[in-house]
């Protein structure tokens, strides 16, 4: 037995030791991202979804190690970045905007850490530093497009929109899709709503669902949602009504299905993706990033699952007006003051 005792010690040694180096090369050799969540966490089928799809792909197609933090109800950012950055991650991702200040001042602490902020709100004058790149999109731009669908589909000419937090970022949102409207169908009208002015706002179902049954009782018989998780109870009017939403951020047709008429993509997957390759390869700088419609960064969802609600001769429609605005032809507003040159 006592040899029998000394060659399992040895055996558990050696699978130690190995377990151990095994442990060592993984830190060595991979190359490391660290990534903080917005409010919502994983799990919000929408915005922070779209950011794990991104981590996802790299570390199939790069062979990248990651780990992940989901700061809860958002108020410890700062001390989540600042556990990556010790722990010495190569690239650090915040995704919202909220992290913009916590993820800046983390940046200047640590200069051999590259970070990278989604929405990042960019301030006047602002020098971004040079080891933090700074992802936004033009969130109006792709908006216009699922606009201009609900414009050409609308029966009753009310149209629904529903925002989170009411700030300048999901205002984009909100005029580039009555922007869009307005240009297909003059006549239709945009009904608008907020669910708050907090990060509450997008994690607040049953603020979404009341708001958006109180647009369809007003004659809306689509309504576009930019409010995060809150947005799943805008779904779930829209099957009550029987009446149709639209999804954001990623393809949300499977919360109501033959219900969601399509949905804004906006390819965080894509942003996080092409940031982690750039650094792998040695190609990261700081500075402002934007994805848009050129960039393939936002657009809408035409496939098997909503091509029954959608006839061919509107997204013919719709993939003209794609071209005008890649082209320049187009200037899709992105704020409500812009709005009034469209008169709206």
């Amino acid at each position: 037995m006592r040899g029998k005792g000394r060659i399992f010690v040895l055996v558990f040694s050696c699978l130690l030791i190995f377990w151990s180096c095994g442990k060592r090369e993984e830190k060595e050799h991979k190359f490391r991202v660290g990534l903080v969540f917005d409010v919502g966490g994983r799990g919000d089928k929408s915005f922070n979804d779209s950011a794990y799809r991104g981590l996802e792909r790299a570390k199939k197609e790069l062979g990248i190690y990651y780990e992940y933090i989901e700061p809860g109800e958002g108020s410890d950012r700062e001390s989540a970045l600042r556990v990556l950055a010790l722990r010495g991650f190569d690239i650090i991702f915040g995704i919202g905007f909220m992290f913009s200040d916590d993820i800046k001042k983390i940046s200047k602490e640590f200069p051999n850490i590259k970070f990278a902020c989604v929405d990042y709100t960019v301030k006047p004058g602002e020098k971004i530093p040079d080891n933090l790149a700074a992802l936004k999109f033009r969130e109006e731009e792709g908006s216009f497009l699922v606009g201009a669908i609900a414009g050409l589909l609308t029966k009753t000419d009310i149209v629904g929109f529903v925002g989170g937090m009411d700030i300048p970022l999901i205002h984009k949102f909100e005029a580039g899709y009555r922007a869009g409207v307005k240009y297909v169908n003059p006549e239709a009208k945009v009904l608008v709503a907020y669910a708050g002015v907090t990060g509450e706002a997008f994690k607040n179902p049953s603020k979404g669902k009341e708001l958006a049954l109180s647009q369809y009782s007003k004659g809306a018989d689509i309504i576009y949602h930019a409010s995060g998780s809150t947005g799943l109870g805008v779904f779930e009017a829209a099957r009550e009504m029987k009446k149709l939403a639209i999804g954001v951020d990623s393809d949300q047709y499977w919360e109501a299905p033959g219900y969601v008429l399509t949905s804004m993509i906006k390819r965080v997957d894509e942003s996080v993706f092409r940031t982690i390759k750039m650094a792998l390869e040695g190609k990261f700088k700081g500075g402002v990033y934007e994805f848009g419609l050129k960039e393939n960064g936002v657009g809408y969802v035409y496939d098997e699952n909503n091509k029954n609600l959608i006839p061919e001769e509107v997204i013919r429609k719709v993939e003209k007006i794609k071209e005008k605005i890649i082209k320049g032809e187009i200037k899709v507003p992105k704020t409500r003051e812009e709005l009034k040159k469209w008169k709206i």
